[in-house]
Formats: C-alpha cells, sequence, structure tokens
C-alpha cells in the first residue's frame, strides 16, 4: 500500500510553523515588545526593527497557516529567525544548554521550517490553492 500526499505535508507544515509560531508574536505584541526594542537598540539598530518581529512573527504565520502568499511570507519568517539569531543570539549561538540541546534549536527549527514552506509552496490545502507565483 502506497501513502503519498505532499499537500497534506504541506498544510502539516504550514499549521505547525505558522501556528506554533504566532503564540511568540502574540506574546510580542500584548505583553512585551519593550523587551524586543531594548535587543534592537542594543544592537546598535533602530527601535523601529523591533516592530519587524511583529510582522515576522504574527502577520506573517497567519498568511503562512492560511496558505496566502505562503512563500513570500515564508521567507518572510525565515529572514526574522535569521535576524532573532543575529540580534538576540549570536553569543549562543555555538553553545549547548544543560541537556544537551543546541541553545537556538527553537530558532532554528523555524527558520528551516519556513525555508521549506518557501520551497515547497502552500499546496492545495490552502487559500490560494497553491496557484501563483508566493503560493
Amino acid at each position: 500500500m502506497k501513502f503519498h500526499n505532499d499537500d497534506l505535508a504541506r498544510l502539516i507544515l504550514r499549521l505547525t510553523c505558522g501556528g506554533i509560531l504566532l503564540f511568540h508574536g502574540i506574546f510580542k505584541v500584548f505583553v512585551d515588545i519593550q523587551h524586543v526594542k531594548n535587543l534592537v537598540t542594543a544592537a546598535g539598530l533602530p527601535a523601529v526593527v523591533a516592530y519587524g518581529s511583529i510582522i515576522g512573527e504574527c502577520i506573517a504565520p497567519i498568511f503562512v497557516i492560511i496558505g496566502f502568499k505562503t512563500r513570500l511570507a515564508a521567507l518572510v519568517i525565515a529572514i526574522n529567525m535569521f535576524m532573532t539569531i543575529w540580534v538576540a543570539h549570536r553569543d549562543i549561538a555555538l553553545k549547548l544548554n544543560d541537556y544537551g540541546g543546541w541553545m537556538i534549536e527553537t530558532n532554528m527549527l523555524f527558520m528551516l521550517t519556513a525555508l521549506a514552506i518557501f520551497f515547497t509552496g502552500a499546496g492545495r490545502y490552502s487559500l490560494s490553492k497553491g496557484k501563483g507565483l508566493w503560493d
């Protein structure tokens, strides 16, 4: 018996990456954007750059979940995760935590999953039905 459904796999990737990341974004919107501003300004960037994390962790995940402009949204997420590593975690990027896990594994999982979505597209189970340059 052969079971093969690329579109279902794409849906699972989209829901996982977008759904979990959305919690981080909602937290930043309603609780702790100031922390992000502090990290950004400490890195020598203007505080307004902190609002890019809301785009990358709130708006783009919603687009990924529903499957609208999915490739573009996934690229935004991947870039956002790269920036979180560079701005907030570069000093621990090569370190392990107390349990042997990579200190930036969550950021890397989001970034690489977003890149997988970027390269595979939204698939049939999406708002766009996987049609269009960015879907």
